[in-house]
């Protein structure tokens, strides 16, 4: 059955949501890296729509910065006022006029819906010449929903309350999902004609299909294959669950693909999130945004990575990094903090404890533990010894350090920008060098030490540390006589 191109998308995002008890709206909630209105956008996109209208009430002018943010083909229509539904769609036409052709409505608040779904919905309703089509779902437990009503040869002849349902219908698990489509016609003339006579003075469009009905067209229905599909988020457990299921779904491509997830329970990735085959993620890994991980790379265990680029057959151990790209063959962890610049060459080595930011590691060069490397280039082959401080900030601004190929920074250094240690270039262990130190050279610059015999009994008398040391002196002196020295 082929499916038309449905000549307008409405994706209703006015309510305020406030049973998520939150300052931002419902819809902006982000769930695997994406706002909720956003994923129900990408479904709607996937059908190609002649226009995607967009119906935004509370917070408006945040709701017109992120659509024209993520997506310019997202047209919104304001409604004034949220009166239902109806209402909403009421707002819509009355601004755009008649649509001619299929209109789908569907809500900013379900971000389960797949394009396919709503593919297959558009195709019953073209196949049976429907004037509107409701997406149904049939639920193991039923309660709270509006019932489907239909009649003996399947249509639908309307959409029951639960409050007014009877016993009988009160049996039916066939549940209205609340998405529908119309031919834009028909529903121009028929959402004029909604009543607001029930508890809550609002226009609902439910009221539409009874209209149409009675208008003598016809109304139909199509079953989603998962009810849990067209599930709606209204609180934050309900929040929760989505998440679940969508980070369910992309695990899951991703392994079909041919990522290994070791265990899928405790990994989350982002839907914006790039795995080639061969990669292996382990557990407690998190990945977002627009990070990327190449093929045989390792990531995890305890790893979260935000718009990070790893490399090919890269390892990254309980980790955290963002912004950075990790190069071939290369090294990170454990317990490493890769700050937004950070470049790490092929087979470069980024060890336990180590944190950069805005640093550019050389091929085959190696940070190997407790380190801070800020605004800095460090050529191939360099070693950096354990405790160096790239000292790069001095109160107002940001300096660079440029440390050369083949160089060795000796452990406990202070490296003080502005900075250059050349190509083959040493620096003595415990030093602060604030001066260039010339290719081939080494840089020395720590004070002589000074040894003060007895201080401890003159200054610390009676402490554990003067009576350890009296110890020692005696036993000391006591070898010394047995040994004639």
């Amino acid at each position: 059955m082929s499916v038309p191109r449905p000549a307008a998308v409405v994706v209703l995002a006015a309510g305020e949501g406030t049973r998520m008890r939150s300052r931002t709206p419902k819809v902006l909630h982000e769930l695997c890296g994406r706002a909720l209105v956003d994923h129900m956008l990408t479904a709607a996109r996937g059908l190609t729509p002649e226009r995607l209208i967009v119906v935004i009430g509370h917070e408006r002018e945040r709701m017109r910065e992120h659509l024209s943010a993520t997506g310019p083909d997202a047209y919104p229509i304001v409604q004034q006022e949220q009166r239902g539904t109806g209402h909403a769609v009421r707002t819509v036409l009355e601004e755009v006029g008649t649509i001619s052709g299929t209109v789908l409505v569907t809500y900013g608040d379900t971000p389960l819906l797949r394009t396919e779904t709503l593919a297959e919905l558009l195709a019953v309703h073209a196949g049976e010449g429907n004037a509107a089509t409701v997406l149904t779902a049939k639920v193991p437990d039923p309660t709270g929903y509006g019932r489907i009503v239909r009649d003996e040869t399947g249509a639908v002849l309307g959409i029951v309350e639960e409050k007014d349902a009877s016993p009988e219908q009160r049996a039916v698990n066939e549940m209205n999902s609340g998405v529908y489509a119309f031919d834009g016609t028909l529903l121009t003339d028929a959402v004029k004609r909604v009543s607001t006579a029930n508890a809550q003075g609002e226009e609902y469009l439910t009221d539409v299909l009874s209209i149409l009905r009675e208008d003598g067209h016809r109304v139909g229905a199509f079953v989603a294959g998962d009810h849990v599909e067209v599930e709606g988020v209204n609180d934050r457990a309900q929040l929760a669950f989505a998440g679940r299921v969508l980070n369910s779904r992309i695990l899951l491509a991703h392994m079909r693909a041919g990522v290994t997830v070791v265990d899928p329970e405790s990994t989350w990735i982002d839907v914006g999130v790039t795995l080639e085959p061969d990669a292996v993620i382990m557990p407690g890994s998190q990945l977002h945004g627009t990070t990327s991980v190449a093929a045989g790379a390792t990531i995890g265990p305890a790893t979260t990575l935000t718009d990070t680029e790893v490399g090919e057959d890269a390892v990254v151990r309980n980790s955290v990094c963002e912004g950075a790209r990790i190069g071939p063959e290369a090294a990170v962890g454990p317990y490493t903090y890769l700050r937004p610049g950070t470049v790490l060459g092929r087979k470069a080595k980024a060890g336990a404890h180590v944190e950069m930011k805005n640093a550019e590691i050389g091929e085959g060069t190696k940070v190997p533990h407790l380190t801070y490397v800020g605004d800095a280039t460090i050529g191939a082959g360099s070693n950096i010894g354990a405790a160096t401080i790239f000292v790069n900030y001095d109160g107002v601004e940001k300096r660079h350090i440029t440390v050369g190929d083949h160089a060795f920074v000796g452990c406990d250094t202070m490296l003080v920008a502005p900075l250059t240690i050349g190509d083959g270039a040493y620096t003595a262990a415990g030093s602060t060098i604030t001066n260039d130190v010339p290719p081939g050279a080494i840089g020395v610059a720590r004070a002589r030490q000074r040894t003060i015999e007895g201080w401890v009994a003159r200054k610390r008398a009676g402490t554990r540390s003067a009576e350890a040391a009296r110890r020692a002196s005696a036993e000391q002196a006591g070898h010394q006589q047995e040994n004639g020295t």
